[in-house]
């Protein structure tokens, strides 16, 4: 790691080899090689103390949640609770019952474009949405404005992937119900100005949605600063378990919302005539919330605290800067996406390959990147490709694999030149 990103980041390197020894999934060997993983935008790894957690919740803490009065359901409250409170404290939300857990992203923001969407937003208002966004993000919008009559508006991107901030500024008026925007583009890395962008949708009244799914686990969150209204992530992309993400929401909008889905503990009474839906956030955890990934997810938010989002990040930043500059060596191989402010994610083409098999050709080196898409083809069809090849590094990512990395795509163009 460079002394620069450390000293911007403003504390002491990564022991990369030390962390690394925590991931047990590691030391897998994959055709003989030793696995590099990079495909960490689409899930990252456990470490073996979130991975002890979740072990230690199943074998000796689990039982269905709340109400009950035995020992094991009063224990895996505490745990399902104690998770909810420490991400509260680190995106910095206000109040505990801003934090709502749902599946993951795409629930967290279903669960907006219904409880808040089709409440709200009605004939002919407006949506606003960029180019760079997941299909997560965009079609329940679609789905909500076919169903509402409201229509969509996109904001453009320059040929590094940046957002036009004068055009997104244009787009804002008193049409626009909602804009939804990602923190960081999955298929380019682009980190967007969302506090900016925030602050002027806010000028005209109307509230934010930031996909963070990307952001989390990369970049310190404080949604009190960016002052957004939601602001969604998943749990498998910063360390965690698959299954459990979360939504935040100011509580005032929250509280406006309808419920997403009905059944149990959403509610406080149920007659064949009414029913009374519970406080914030029970009213939209409806069911046998997903217990074991909550409190696994809470040790997830431990490790990423005690390692430091901040140090994390200036590592990844090395890593991606280093990559970036030796891959701009390899001639008839194109990096799509260029923005100045990037996470750590690294979308190429090689000329006359096929991204699948790009990865197909990496994947024999024991070299792990995705292909493909990335349920982003508004932005592929922006810059008139089909698919990328995507390598996205973690903090435990090394030097050393970015120049398997390289070693991989040079043997790719000797196969198929």
């Amino acid at each position: 790691m460079s002394v620069t990103a450390s000293r911007r980041a403003g504390r002491a390197p990564l022991d990369v080899e030390r962390l690394r020894a925590e991931f047990p999934i590691l030391r897998t060997r994959v055709n003989g090689r030793r696995l590099a993983y990079l495909d960490n935008a689409a899930s990252s790894q456990m470490p073996q103390p979130v991975i002890d957690r979740w072990l230690r919740y199943q074998v000796s803490e689990h039982s269905n949640i709340h109400r009950a009065v035995h020992y094991l359901s009063e224990t895996a409250t505490a745990g399902y609770e104690a998770a909810r409170g420490k991400v509260r404290s680190f995106i910095n939300a206000a109040e505990e019952r801003e934090v709502v857990f749902t599946s993951g992203t795409t629930e967290a923001i279903n669960l907006v474009a219904h409880g808040y969407g089709r409440k709200f937003i009605g004939e002919g208002d407006e949506i606003v949405l960029t180019t760079m966004e997941h299909h997560a993000n965009i079609v329940p919008w679609q789905m909500l404005a076919e169903e509402k009559g409201a229509r969509l508006k996109v904001v453009p991107v320059n040929d590094r992937g940046e957002l036009l901030i004068e055009e997104y500024e244009r787009l804002l008026g008193p049409r626009v119900k909602l804009v939804g925007m990602a923190h960081v583009s999955n298929a380019l890395g682009t980190i967007n100005p969302v506090r900016g962008m925030i602050a002027a949708a806010h000028r005209h009244g109307i509230p934010v949605l930031v996909d963070g799914a990307q952001a989390v686990a990369h970049l310190e969150v404080d949604v009190q600063a960016l002052d957004c209204d939601f602001y969604c992530f998943s749990g498998h992309k910063m360390y965690g378990p698959t299954g459990v993400g979360v939504l935040y929401g100011k509580a005032a909008l929250l509280d406006a919302m309808r419920p997403f889905k009905g059944g149990g503990d959403m509610i406080l009474s149920v007659t064949f005539e009414k029913t009374t839906y519970n406080v914030i956030p029970g009213r939209f955890e409806a069911g046998t919330p997903p217990i074991a990934a909550a409190v696994t997810l809470g040790a997830a938010v431990d490790y990423l605290t005690e390692v430091g989002v901040a140090r994390a990040g200036a590592h990844e930043s090395d890593l991606l800067d280093y990559a970036t500059e030796q891959v701009n060596r390899l001639p008839g191989v194109r990096i799509v996406g260029t923005a100045e402010h990037k996470a750590a994610v690294l979308s190429f083409t090689v000329a006359g390959v096929h991204p699948h098999d790009v990865g197909t050709l990496l994947n024999e080196e024991g070299i792990a990147v995705r292909t493909g898409h990335h349920c982003a083809q508004p932005i592929m069809q922006r810059y008139g490709i089909p698919a990328t090849s995507r390598a996205s590094f973690a903090l435990y990512n090394t030097m050393a694999e970015v120049d398997a990395l390289v070693a991989g795509i040079r043997k790719v163009q000797k196969v198929f030149g």
